[in-house]
């Protein structure tokens, strides 16, 4: 009985049909859901592989994307800005879905190795038909360690075969084992915070400006804040030296990325302005946008005079600040998160306390890698993935604002 075995190996395209044969298969993988509503993955795959079809491999380096797909300046500084990283492992991600829903389909497969942004390609190859005995076959590991095993086929045709393919199977896992070790310090080295998972998303693309909408107060007779929410009628708005600390932090992260920004107030802010863009939006109860947006979400504000966070799922459950101590007293409460806004088609990130003091320390968590890692501890892996809610409780001395701990988290 004849049988047959389809592997597949590294394999370099030489003539034009080889190059167009790569070219259909990445203009499949572009038109598949993992990379269709992207702009970022696109470009850089895109790049990469027209770069090695031409023969210009040596290009492929991380400060060359960067400046020829990400538009970073000359000597922009890759350790502080990681887009390329993200993207490509981001990349790698999709091109490992893709092909595991195409499976065997694919005639070429395009795969970007880990530690290296030059793609390689592989073709299918077919066995050599044989009327041997049944064979018994260690297929190869995938991911980065299958660029370096080849199949072990091993026959059973009596003791000594056996002896051979315990032989060579204990030398495939020693081998693999090895790989996989270098593969995982390798993704340990290159590895994203969770800080740059979080807003990597938000801001790897630096082709539209980011808008930073903050909420302003005027000053008013109210027995517990002294403050009431500016409109659009109000001369002098002003923001609190805590809503001056949270804008500067979040400022600062998306310069940090290299990205155009405009901060202006809520309240004559349209929603035309916000469409298609990333949107920062700073504050709550002085923030008319930022109650709008979180209305919908599982923990949102409920209505004022009675302000406190309140969680959909469970109505009995909501947090708010005690009015019976002093205001600089009191200790606060705050959301953030991260979420796509189908309105807008925008990414929206939030930072917002029932009060000032909520506010920065909201803005605190999600600009700090250390804050952000205990985040990623809690919910688990994907984190750019995620549609994310936490609530946050600070403590208030002395109308200062404390270390922020979590007291919920959402992921959708």
């Amino acid at each position: 009985m004849m049988s047959t075995e389809e592997t597949r190996t590294t394999w370099t395209p030489e003539t034009e049909l080889d190059r167009t044969l790569v070219r259909q298969e990445l203009a499949s993988i572009l038109a598949s859901p993992h990379f269709s509503h992207s702009k970022r993955y696109p470009a850089l795959l895109g790049y990469v592989v027209e770069k090695a079809l031409i023969g210009q491999s040596d290009r492929i380096k991380e400060r060359n994307i960067g400046v020829e797909v990400f538009h970073r300046p000359l000597d922009y500084d890759t350790n502080n800005d990681t887009v390329v990283r993200y993207t490509a492992g981001e990349i790698r991600k999709r091109l490992t879905l893709y092909y595991h829903e195409k499976g065997e389909e694919a005639s070429v497969q395009i795969v970007i190795p880990t530690g290296s942004y030059v793609p390689e390609f592989y073709r299918p190859v077919e066995a050599p038909a044989t009327s041997e005995p049944q064979s018994v076959t260690v297929s190869p590991i995938t991911g980065p360690a299958s660029t370096l095993l080849a199949p072990i086929a091993v026959k059973r045709s009596g003791r000594r075969s056996r002896v051979r393919m315990f032989v060579a199977f204990a030398l495939f896992c020693l081998v693999a084992a090895s790989v996989l070790v270098s593969t995982i310090r390798t993704e340990k080295f290159h590895r994203q915070t969770a800080l740059d998972e979080f807003w990597g998303p938000v801001l790897g693309d630096r082709k539209t400006s980011a808008l930073i909408s903050t909420g302003g107060v005027v000053f008013d007779l109210n027995p517990f804040s002294r403050t009431a929410t500016a409109d659009k009628n109000s001369q002098y708005p002003f923001v609190s030296m805590q809503m001056a600390a949270a804008i500067a932090r979040l400022s600062s992260m998306v310069e940090r990325y290299g990205v155009e920004y405009q901060v202006q107030p809520a309240a004559p802010t349209t929603l035309t302005e916000m469409r298609e863009r990333p949107l920062l939006l700073v504050g709550a109860y002085n923030n008319p946008w930022t109650l709008r947006f979180l209305t919908p979400l599982r923990f949102s504000f409920s209505p004022e005079p009675d302000e406190a966070i309140v969680d959909r799922e469970h109505k009995d459950v909501r947090w708010a600040r005690d009015r019976s101590i002093h205001y600089g007293n009191a200790d606060d409460y705050a959301l953030f998160g991260r979420f796509r806004d189908t309105t807008t088609d925008s990414i929206v990130v939030f930072v917002a306390g029932i009060g000032r003091n909520g506010t920065e320390a909201a803005a605190q968590f999600v600009t700090s890698p250390h804050y952000m890692g205990l985040l990623e501890e809690r919910i688990g892996p994907d984190l750019p993935n995620k549609n994310i809610e936490v609530v946050l409780k600070i403590n208030v001395v002395e109308g200062k604002t404390g270390a922020p701990s979590i007291q919920a988290v959402h992921v959708w």
